[in-house]
């Protein structure tokens, strides 16, 4: 039996991982079975219709990411078909977005894709003991999350409720939003889970969940096809390496931007290091953030081939000279490590939802195509079947006898919580708790105007843009999640405190 430290977004998850440990499962399996158990309990936040992204690095073989990425939907269609069926809509969550929902925003989901695949070929244990917790807590009902309430508080009217089926999962029978802590059953969600538990993922991109997906989309005025779904593969893709110290950390390569953004964030810091923090660190550190997402705004968001532009980012903070140019929101995430050295980090996400829920299938789908801050063409995203942008970073590292698991949920803010973590652990030396609970600043792009957000307790510098500091440490700056084995220490696990969080330490 394996022994495994986890990390995830709720102790229900951590507990699934954990039942899969006591069946024989690894590192692979565990993460499995809690980033399923996560995506299908965490409602508004994330959801089975989205993407996700697997890296695993297996003692004594090179690490692997498997790309679950959303792709482009229309294949088949005729021009006139494409970009319908959307609805742009304005929350006040995370100081205000914009985003587009409805049929039209939702992209082809690959997270189950990406699943199978990992299990397929790095996994132990049966298919349906992964499954088995998830469909347990759907159809028995689980807690509303904290952290789902916060967004549901912004977003279950307007976008959650869409659908029939989702609303009365969310909404008392007076209408009015279920509070935390209370049980959700959402409808039809556990028979297809045990469907795809019997049959495989095969059910849901070319079976009668798919039929059911497409002819949704399409009846909506959306472009998403059974063509889309039945053609659509995961990736296994060779991770980016860094050297960060006396670590070697695997991210997230391209057609994903997110690890080479957070590649260049760390090489344009890794200088830092000492006591801790100060008002000269956070500079630095800000201007990087500064460097790095103006740039990932001027040449990878809108580039054809997003390979080269991000291997000229990172050369250039490797080179040291990212610095000297610059002149001027929803994502669950599972680390799991064992005393085999394996180590495996899963990031789902669904966008902020599209609210839309295909009868009979309990599943909400992404609104990846409607997430402006990520993919900034909207939706005329490039050709059917491309991967859209994703800043999702699951990494694993490795460092003498030591083997780490970690990533962030947090939309537009994973890789600035994960460069902030990375450092404070690597470079700092702090603990795992601290270096996680350390407050975190983010240079926010998405508007008109770039802002400084920040959480209270740091020595700020003077800089030339507006400052917004939060009363507290808010799930805003995203939810690190860590797992570490050591050959001579032993087990070490953090969650978040930004989000509920679940763990679980065998060594505790």
């Amino acid at each position: 039996m394996s022994r495994v430290a986890v990390a995830t977004t709720s102790q229900l998850a951590a507990d699934a991982a954990r039942e899969v440990a006591d069946v024989g499962g690894n590192a692979v399996d565990c993460a499995l079975a809690a980033a399923l158990l996560t995506i299908n309990t965490e409602p508004g936040v994330c959801a089975l219709g989205g993407s996700a992204f697997v890296t695993i690095w297996s003692a004594g073989d090179d690490p692997v990411t498997v790309d679950g990425n959303v792709a482009v939907p229309g294949k088949g269609l005729r021009d006139e078909e494409r970009k319908h069926g959307a609805v742009e809509v304005s929350l006040d969550y995370g100081g205000g977005i914009t985003t587009l929902v409805g049929p039209g925003s939702v992209s082809v989901p690959g997270t189950l894709a990406a699943l199978e695949d990992a299990w397929k070929h790095y996994g132990k244990a049966p298919w349906r003991a992964i499954f088995e917790p998830t469909i347990r807590a759907t159809r028995e009902g689980f807690p509303l999350s904290a952290a789902c309430r916060y967004y549901l508080g912004y977003s279950g009217d307007l976008i959650f409720g869409r659908s029939d089926d989702g609303h009365s999962a969310l909404h008392r029978d007076d209408g009015s939003l279920r509070d935390a802590g209370e049980t959700i059953v959402v409808p039809h969600l556990a028979d297809t889970l045990d469907s795809i538990a019997t049959e495989g993922a095969r059910i849901f991109y070319e079976g009668e969940i798919a039929r059911a997906i497409s002819d949704h989309c399409r009846t909506g005025h959306g472009m998403l096809t059974l063509e889309d779904l039945s053609s659509y593969e995961a990736v296994e893709r060779q991770p980016l390496i860094t050297q960060i110290g006396a670590w070697r950390l695997a991210s997230n390569p391209p057609p994903a931007v997110g690890g080479s953004v957070l590649a260049a964030m760390l090489l344009a810091c890794s200088n830092l290091g000492g006591e801790d923090w100060d008002a000269s660190d956070l500079e630095q550190l800000i201007q990087s953030q500064r460097a790095c997402l103006d740039f990932r705004q001027r040449h990878l968001d809108l580039a054809d081939d997003v390979g080269p532009e991000a291997a000229r980012l990172v050369e250039a903070a490797r080179g040291g000279q990212l610095l000297s140019r610059w002149t001027s929101a929803s994502t669950v995430h599972t680390s799991v490590v064992d005393d085999s050295g394996n180590g495996c980090a899963i990031t789902a996400s669904s966008g902020y939802g599209s609210g839309e829920m295909p009868a009979g299938t309990g599943l909400w789908l992404n609104n990846c195509l409607g997430e402006i801050e990520l993919n900034r063409r909207g939706l005329d995203a490039g050709p059917p079947g491309s991967r859209l942008p994703s800043n999702m970073t699951p990494c694993v590292a490795r460092c003498d006898d030591a083997v780490l698991a970690v990533g962030s949920p947090g939309a537009d803010r994973i890789t600035t919580a994960m460069q902030q973590f990375l450092i404070n652990y690597m470079q700092y030396g702090m603990s795992l708790d601290a270096a996680i609970a350390h407050p975190r600043v983010h240079v926010d792009t998405s508007g008109d105007v770039v802002r400084l957000k920040a959480e209270p307790g740091l020595d700020l510098p003077d800089v030339d843009l507006p400052v917004s500091v939060f009363p507290e440490l808010v799930m805003y700056f995203g939810g690190v999640g860590a797992a570490v084995y050591d050959d001579n220490e032993g087990f070490a696990v953090a969650a978040d405190p930004r989000r509920e969080g679940g763990i679980f330490n065998p060594d505790a």
